[in-house]
């Protein structure tokens, strides 16, 4: 009996070590994936500062005479660059740029700004004179108008109880418009910003520093131009790109077989009401319309 004691006692001192072990390893794998992240996040960290020393400042120098430039050759050229934006519930806002430009920059320990402003004028005259019923309408266009320092309705018309009825909008004033360029350690990246370019309010784009180069400057002159191009347009992968193309087919197949059934059916109607007359053929609708039904389940051939 004693013996059989001893062995139990050892077992169970046994299975203690052992789940001592285990926790230790745990802690030990745990402190391991620490080390590990914290090693990674330095070397992210040194990676991003490499580039924004290596690549990004130096390219930020390029830009900025870029854009020195192009502002120089804009104002000799005085191109007519229109800015066309729509308001709920208005209509469009059609504008013209002023070719008078700002560009700033500032420059922290570890980043690099650039700030290019100028401003478009509204062209009243190109602009729809709208007529707003309603007083929650009237409120809804006066505050974008507002957001948008666009001016005030020209009329206003109030009914019997005083309340608003109704207001002529026209637009007028200026659009400011601004492209930001900021570059820093911390993200390793240029980031764009485009206010009030395609529309009211502002665009982003981080672009990765080996992307940034002569013909991104390119594209981006373009942009300010309002000429063809594909700045903001991203590369959809192949296989989103097939999905896409599928679905299309898939819709166009769809729509092609709803009109060949809507068909069927007002050429089965005429029939029967020709031979049967209106009473008899609501008999045989029922038939009619459960073959008809069938087709539509039927899943279409492509």
């Amino acid at each position: 009996m004693l013996g059989c004691k001893e062995r139990t006692l050892a077992g169970a001192a046994k299975a203690k070590g052992g789940a001592s072990v285990g926790l230790l390893d745990d802690l030990e794998n745990e402190a391991q994936r620490r080390k590990a992240e914290a090693d990674r996040a330095v070397e992210v960290r040194t990676e991003r500062e490499s580039a924004y020393r290596t690549i990004l400042e130096p390219a930020m120098g390029k830009l900025r005479a870029y854009l020195t430039e192009l502002v120089e050759k804009i104002k000799v050229l005085q191109p007519k660059i229109a800015i066309r934006h729509e308001i709920a519930g208005y209509g469009d806002v059609v504008a013209y740029v002023e070719h008078e430009y700002e560009l700033r920059d500032a420059r922290q320990p570890s980043s690099l700004e650039l700030t290019l402003s100028f401003a478009a004028t509204v062209a009243s005259s190109e602009c729809p004179a709208v007529t707003v019923e309603g007083a929650a309408r009237v409120r809804a266009v006066a505050n974008l108008f507002q957001r948008h320092r666009l001016g005030g309705p020209l009329a206003e018309r109030k009914d019997n109880s005083g309340e608003m009825a109704g207001a002529v909008f026209k637009a007028k004033g200026k659009i400011p418009l601004a492209a930001n360029f900021m570059a820093d350690a911390a993200s390793g990246q240029l980031r764009i910003t485009f206010t009030n370019f395609d529309d009211f309010g502002s665009v982003t784009k981080n672009v990765p520093p080996e992307r940034v180069d002569d013909a991104l400057f390119d594209e981006i002159g373009r942009y300010l131009m309002r000429d063809p191009n594909s700045l903001l347009r991203e590369a959809l992968p192949d296989d989103y790109r097939s999905q896409l193309k599928a679905k299309v087919h898939e819709q166009t197949v769809k729509r092609r077989w709803e009109a060949t059934i809507d068909s069927r059916q007002q050429e089965d109607l005429a029939m029967l009401k020709h031979e049967h007359g209106f009473g008899a053929s609501l008999n045989k609708l029922g038939d009619a319309m459960g073959k008809l039904k069938g087709l539509v389940q039927r899943k279409p051939a492509g």
